[in-house]
């Protein structure tokens, strides 16, 4: 086999291993996914899993961003507005286990040196920009207060969703969509703050 035929051969079984570890990793959850059981499942030993990855770390921040790539061919994320939001946090609530492994990483990932800390810095960074040019559309059709600044609303946003994914992880009774729904409709012209909390 050529060099180039190996090369892409390479490519497709590191594509078939992340595809299947996020269905492995969102059934079964961070902790119970152990490399062993992502190999087995790709018919792989689990020195020949990590043959396509320098550690188990990056092995599970390659998974975190497929999931991202999942979700932005399945809700088209780019350029959507802030209700596109709450879509995405209605869904992550049917996956546990890859909230759980984002939770998990997020906290080590402050690390500068760990495998992850270069992915969340570029993904924070992504999603502010993104958060606020939402933020000023929603501004410039009258959906929110215009005097708000939308870095700030932007980053309050991040962080509530962030926040509410490890305390929906302890309780999840907790409606985080609705949560974030709440705090949005505060920030809306005209808006009163209201009593009470989401469920």
């Amino acid at each position: 086999m050529t060099r180039r035929g190996a090369y892409a051969k390479g490519i497709a079984k590191r594509e078939e291993i992340l595809t299947t570890a996020l269905e492995v990793v969102a059934a079964h959850g961070y902790r119970r996914a152990s490399v062993r059981e992502l190999a087995d499942a790709v018919g792989l030993s689990a020195a020949g899993l990590l043959h396509y990855f320098d550690s188990k770390e990056e092995l599970f921040t390659a998974i975190l961003r497929k999931r991202d790539e999942h979700d932005q061919t399945a809700y088209g994320t780019d350029g959507a507005g802030l209700d596109m939001l709450l879509t995405v946090i209605r869904h992550n609530a049917t996956v546990p286990g890859l909230v759980q492994l984002y939770a998990q990483l997020a906290v080590e990932a402050v690390d500068p040196a760990h495998p992850a800390h270069g992915f969340f810095r570029e993904r924070t960074d992504g999603l502010q920009e993104h958060f606020r040019a939402a933020v000023v559309r929603a501004q410039e059709n009258g959906e929110l207060r215009g005097d708000l600044d939308p870095a700030w609303v932007a980053t309050s946003v991040q962080a509530l969703s962030d926040g509410l994914q490890s305390m929906w992880l302890l309780d999840p009774a907790i409606d985080m969509a609705a949560h974030i729904e709440r705090f949005l409709d505060a920030l809306r012209p005209g808006a009163h703050p209201q009593g009470g909390t989401a469920s």
